[in-house]
C-alpha cells in the first residue's frame, strides 16, 4: 500500500497544484514510485490519454514530474463547466453527459464516488507514495455532505493534510485559521502541517505572524514557499491567464482570443517561450489591433462564445483584419467558428439548433453526441499555411472534440493524421484557404512540435522582412528542466524531513 501526502487549500488557486507537482518530483528524485491523484477537478484545460481518456491537465503535468505516463486513474472526475452552471461529466476517462450543478452535487457525485474508491485502490496497489490534491475548500460547508475531492478522500486514503494558504493574494492567517475553524473536529485533527505559499519579502518579517499561526492553531508551519515567476508548466484552468505577464515588445505578436469558455490554452505555452514572441489574449473590451498572427483558441461552448465575439465586435474585427492580410489559426473550436455554419440539432452543446460561423472558410461543423478523443500522430507534407513548405512525418498532439467539420468545397489539407490512439489510421485533417492566410485544425498541441512551430514563426519574420534566428527551445527538455527548478525551489523553502516523517517514511 502506498505512503500518502494530502495537499488542501484555504481556496481555490491557492497553489495546490504546483505544490503537488513538487512534491512528485522531489519523491522522484529520492527514487520513490510515486503517482499523483486529484479525485474530481474542474478544469477546462484537459488532455487525452494514450488509450483515448480525458482528464484534467493538472494531473497530466503531475504525472510528467513523476515520470510517469498521464492516466485517468489519476483524476477519475473531471467536470467541464458548458455555461449556465452546467458542466460535461467525464467519469475515468469518458463523458456520461452534461448536467447541472444541482444534479450533480444532489445525486450524481456520491455515484462517482465509488469510481474514486477503485482508482485510489488501484493506484495504492502499484506505487509507493500518493500525492493528492484536494479542490477549492474544504471548508465549504454547503458542498460537504456531497464532498468526494476533500476530507472524504483524505479519510479513505488514511492521508496526512498539509494545508495551503496563499499569502500573496492578503489574509492568508485568517483563511488558515478560518479553514480550521470550519472543520470537524476528525477533520481538523487530519490537518498535520501548514504551508503559506507565493511569499514575495522579507520572511524576517513574516516570523511573527508564522509564530502566531502555530500558536493559534496547534499546527506547524513545514514551509513558506516563494513566489516563482515563470514557472513554465502547464496551467489548471483560465484563472490563471490573468497571471500571465505579456512579454516587453518583441518582434513577433500573436493575439490569442480569451473567450468566455476558452479551453486548453497551453496549446500556446510552447509559442510564448519563443524569445521573439510575445503572445497576449485579448480579454473582453480590448482591442485586437495589429497583430502578426491571430489565433481562435479551443472552446468547451463554441456557440457560446462565438455569439460572444458577434456581440463584441471581434467579428467584424477579425474579418477586417484576415482582409488587410493578418493570418488566422483556429484550433479546435476556433476552427469551427471559421465556418459557414455550425449545426447542433441534438443540442449537443447548447440550446442553440444553428449559427452563422465567421466565413473565413467553406466548411460546416455539425455537433453528434459522441466525443472524439484520441492522441494522435501525424505528417505535414508542406504547401500549408501562409505557403509554408514544411515536411515532418512524426508530429503528434490529441483530439478533444464534438464537433465533424466538412469542407464544402475543395482545400489543401494541413495535416494527414496517421494514428489515433496507437491505431493506424489515414485521415486529413484541417485545412488551409487557398490564399494561405486561414487556416483551421482540430489537433491540440500541434505547436508543442518544435520544427513546425519554428516554421510557422520563420515565415511570419520572413512577412515582416526579419531575418531567420537560430532557435534552440526544446519544448519538453525544457517542461523536465522546469520541474527539477520548482522541485529544488520547493525542497529548500519546505521541511521534507517533516513530511516523510509524516507518512511514516525515512527522508533521502
Amino acid at each position: 500500500m502506498a505512503k500518502t501526502i494530502m495537499l488542501q487549500g484555504t481556496s481555490s488557486h491557492v497553489g495546490k497544484s504546483i505544490l503537488t507537482t513538487a512534491l512528485c518530483r522531489i519523491f522522484l528524485q529520492d527514487d520513490f514510485k510515486v503517482v499523483p491523484f486529484k479525485a474530481q477537478n474542474m478544469a477546462l484545460n484537459s488532455y487525452v490519454t494514450r488509450e483515448g481518456g480525458e482528464m484534467g491537465r493538472a494531473q497530466v503535468a503531475q504525472a510528467e514530474a513523476a515520470g510517469l505516463e498521464p492516466a485517468v486513474e489519476m483524476n477519475p472526475v473531471l467536470l467541464k463547466p458548458t455555461g449556465n452552471s452546467c458542466s460535461q461529466v467525464i467519469l475515468k476517462g469518458t463523458p456520461v453527459g452534461n448536467m447541472s450543478a444541482a444534479e450533480y452535487h444532489n445525486g450524481y457525485s456520491l455515484k462517482a464516488l465509488q469510481a474514486v474508491k477503485e482508482c485510489l485502490h488501484t493506484l495504492s496497489n502499484a506505487y509507493d507514495i500518493m500525492v493528492i490534491e484536494g479542490a477549492g475548500s474544504p471548508a465549504e460547508v454547503n458542498l460537504k455532505a456531497q464532498d468526494i475531492v476533500n476530507m472524504r478522500v483524505a479519510k479513505l486514503a488514511q492521508a496526512p493534510v498539509l494545508l495551503v494558504a496563499d499569502i500573496d493574494r492578503g489574509g492568508a492567517l485568517a483563511a488558515v485559521v478560518g479553514t480550521l475553524e470550519l472543520l470537524e473536529a476528525d477533520e481538523r485533527e487530519l490537518v498535520k502541517g501548514i504551508i503559506i505559499n507565493k511569499f514575495r519579502g522579507d520572511i524576517g518579517l513574516l516570523q511573527p505572524a508564522l509564530e502566531f499561526l502555530e500558536k493559534k492553531t496547534g499546527k506547524p508551519v513545514l514551509g513558506v514557499i516563494p513566489h516563482i515567476e515563470q514557472l513554465g508548466i502547464d496551467d489548471e484552468d483560465s484563472v490563471s491567464l490573468d497571471e500571465k505577464v505579456v512579454a516587453e515588445k518583441r518582434e513577433l505578436e500573436i493575439a490569442v482570443l480569451r473567450t468566455p469558455k476558452i479551453s486548453n490554452f497551453t496549446d500556446f505555452d510552447a509559442l510564448a517561450g519563443e524569445p521573439d514572441v510575445a503572445v497576449r489574449y485579448v480579454k473582453r473590451g480590448e482591442k485586437i489591433g495589429c497583430p502578426d498572427l491571430i489565433i481562435l483558441p479551443g472552446s468547451k461552448n463554441t456557440q457560446e462564445d462565438l455569439l460572444y465575439l458577434r456581440e463584441q465586435g471581434y467579428e467584424e474585427e477579425i474579418v477586417r483584419l484576415v482582409s488587410r492580410g493578418t493570418p488566422l489559426i483556429g484550433i479546435c473550436g476556433g476552427y469551427q467558428m471559421l465556418g459557414m455554419e455550425i449545426r447542433d440539432p441534438d443540442h449537443t452543446e447548447s440550446r442553440l439548433e444553428n449559427q452563422k460561423g465567421l466565413g473565413l472558410l467553406n466548411i460546416i461543423t455539425t455537433f453528434l453526441p459522441d466525443k472524439v478523443t484520441h492522441q494522435i500522430t501525424a505528417s505535414c507534407n508542406g504547401q500549408g499555411f501562409l505557403g509554408i513548405d514544411y515536411t515532418d512525418h512524426a508530429l503528434t498532439g490529441y483530439e478533444i472534440h464534438m464537433g465533424r467539420t466538412e469542407p464544402q468545397e475543395t482545400y489543401c489539407h494541413t495535416f494527414t493524421i496517421t494514428s489515433r490512439s496507437g491505431q493506424d489510421t489515414e485521415c486529413y485533417d484541417g485545412i488551409v484557404r487557398q490564399d494561405g492566410l486561414v487556416m483551421g485544425t482540430y489537433i491540440h498541441g500541434i505547436f508543442d512540435n518544435d520544427g513546425y512551430r519554428q516554421s510557422i514563426l520563420d515565415k511570419l519574420r520572413e512577412r515582416n522582412g526579419l531575418p531567420s534566428i537560430v532557435r534552440k527551445h526544446n519544448t519538453r527538455a525544457e517542461k523536465q528542466a522546469s520541474y527539477n527548478r520548482l522541485a529544488d525551489i520547493v525542497r529548500r523553502h519546505l521541511d521534507m524531513k517533516a513530511v516523510y516523517r509524516l507518512m511514516n517514511l525515512r527522508s533521502c
